[in-house]
C-alpha cells in the first residue's frame, strides 16, 4: 500500500551531548533492566533524539503501570562505535547486570556484532536501527529483531522512483562498510532488474567519517553519469554535497539517495541543502494522522524540541519491546522470541508486523524529493511506503537466511 501525501495529511537540540563515559541508569531493585549498547558519542546527530524517543516511551509504559506491576529501566552504554567494545558492554549487561533484553545497535557492523553476541548467548536482542540485510538474513539468527526499514527495503523503494528516470549511466558512492557495499549491491540488482539497459559506471567507497570530498566529486564526474545512488549520511554527506554543489556535480544530474531526508542529516545544510534528489527521509511537520501528531505533540512537550527520525526509531523500539513482554506474559527469553515472531503493533507511522520468517518489521518509509524554503531544506511531494510490500519472496528469503535460523 502506498499512502500519498495529500492522504496521509488527511488522516539544536534539547538532549544533552552525551560525553565518552559510559551512560548508566541503574536499575532499581525489581525492575525490568534493558541493556542498551549504541554509538551514542559516535552519531549523536541521531542518536540525542533516539535516547530521547526512548526514555519518552519509558516513560509513558511506567506511567500505565510498566508490565506485571513492574518498572521498566534502561542501563545504557556507549560502545564508541567500535563493535568489540559493543560486545564487551553486551556480556557486561547480560552477565553482571543480569539485563531481560539486549537492544541497541547504530552502525551495520555493530549490529552484526551484536547479534553474532545474541546468537552465542541464546540472548533476546531488538535492534532498532542497524540496516544491513545480513542481520536478519545471511547471518539472521533466531535471537535477532530489527525494527528499521532494511538496504533492501529502502532501495527498492528508491528503484521504483529511478527506473521512471531517463537517467541511463549509473555511479554510485557509499561509505566503505557494511551499510555501504550492502546499500549498493542491492540498488544495482534491483535497478538492474526494471531497466536492463541501465550502467553503472563508476564507484566511489570512502571511509566512513573520512570521506576526501573533492577527490570523490573528481572521480565521479569523470564517469560523466546520468544519474548518482547516494549512500552517504552525517558529516560525509554535508562534505559531498558542499563540495558536489562547488564543482556542479549534481548539474543537469538525477540523484537518487538514501537517508538524506532525514532532518539529522538534512537539516545541517540549511540553505545549501541539495534540490530535487530522490530521498528516504521524515518530513515531521508535514505528517498530520492522529498517531504522529499525538507524538509530535508529546515529544514537543517533553523536549521542548521537534523528533528526529532518530526519536522514532528509539520510541517504537521500547513500544516493541513492551508490547511483545504483554503479548509473552513472561520474561522468559524463549517466550518472547515466540511472541515477537508475528507481533504487531502500532507507532507514529502506523501499523508495524515483526516478520516471523527473517525477525524483520514491516516499518516503512517516506520518499519524496528535496528542496529549500525558508533558508532549510526539508522533503516536498513525499509519499508513506509501507514496508510490507518492499521484501524479496519467501522462497529467496528462505534460501539466504541460515537453516538453523
Amino acid at each position: 500500500m502506498k499512502i500519498k501525501r495529500r492522504e496521509f495529511l488527511a488522516g539544536s537540540a534539547a538532549a544533552v551531548a552525551l560525553t565518552g563515559a559510559p551512560a548508566i541508569v541503574r536499575a532499581q531493585a525489581g525492575s525490568i533492566k534493558i541493556g542498551e549498547v549504541n554509538s551514542y558519542t559516535v552519531a549523536p546527530a541521531f542518536l540525542n533524539p533516539y535516547r530521547n524517543g526512548w526514555n519518552m516511551a519509558l516513560d509513558e509504559v511506567n506511567a500505565a503501570g510498566g508490565f506485571m506491576g513492574r518498572k521498566l529501566e534502561t542501563i545504557f552504554r556507549d560502545d564508541g562505535g567500535k563493535p568489540e567494545d559493543a560486545v564487551r558492554h553486551a556480556g557486561e549487561l547480560v552477565n553482571n547486570e543480569k539485563v531481560d533484553v539486549l537492544a541497541g545497535g547504530y552502525l551495520s557492523n555493530i549490529g552484526l556484532a551484536l547479534a553474532g553476541f545474541a546468537k552465542q548467548n541464546k540472548k533476546y536482542y531488538v535492534a532498532g536501527e542497524p540496516l544491513t540485510d545480513a542481520m536478519v538474513w545471511s547471518q539472521g539468527n533466531r535471537y535477532t529483531f530489527r525494527l528499521r526499514p532494511s538496504t533492501y527495503m529502502q532501495a527498492a523503494m528508491l528503484v521504483e522512483e529511478a527506473a521512471k528516470l531517463p537517467a541511463k549511466r549509473w555511479a554510485t558512492v557509499a561509505p566503505n562498510y557494511e551499510y555501504g557495499q550492502s546499500a549498493v549491491k542491492w540498488f544495482k540488482e534491483l535497478l538492474s532488474r526494471k531497466r536492463p539497459d541501465v550502467q553503472f559506471v563508476a564507484e566511489q567507497f570512502p571511509a566512513l567519517g573520512r570521506i576526501d570530498a573533492g577527490a570523490t566529486v573528481q572521480a565521479l564526474a569523470a564517469a560523466n553519469p546520468e544519474g548518482i545512488y547516494n549512500v552517504t549520511f552525517g558529516p560525509d554527506l554535508t562534505n559531498f554535497v558542499r563540495q558536489g554543489n562547488t564543482r556542479g556535480l549534481f548539474e543537469k544530474r538525477s540523484v537518487v539517495s538514501v537517508l538524506t531526508g532525514e532532518p539529522e542529516y538534512l537539516d545541517p545544510l540549511k540553505d545549501e541543502a541539495p534540490e530535487g534528489w530522490i530521498v528516504t527521509g521524515y518530513p515531521w511537520d508535514q505528517v498530520k494522522t492522529p498517531d504522529h501528531v499525538k507524538f509530535v505533540q508529546g515529544y514537543q512537550k517533553k523536549f521542548n524540541d521537534y523528533p528526529r527520525l532518530g526519536s522514532v526509531v528509539g520510541y517504537d523500539t521500547v513500544n516493541a519491546i513492551i508490547n511483545t513482554m504483554r503479548k509473552a506474559q513472561s520474561l522468559d527469553g524463549e517466550k518472547l522470541i515466540d511472541a515477537m515472531e508475528g507481533l504487531k503493533f502500532s507507532g507514529p507511522f502506523g501499523p508495524v508486523e515483526f516478520r516471523k520468517i527473517d525477525h524483520q518489521s514491516t516499518l516503512g518509509c517516506f520518499v519524496g524529493k528535496t528542496a529549500v524554503k525558508g533558508g532549510k531544506g526539508m522533503m516536498v511531494d513525499w509519499t508513506y511506503k509501507d514496508g510490507k510490500n518492499y521484501f524479496p519472496s519467501d522462497g529467496e528469503v528462505r534460501e539466504m537466511r541460515p537453516k538453523d535460523a
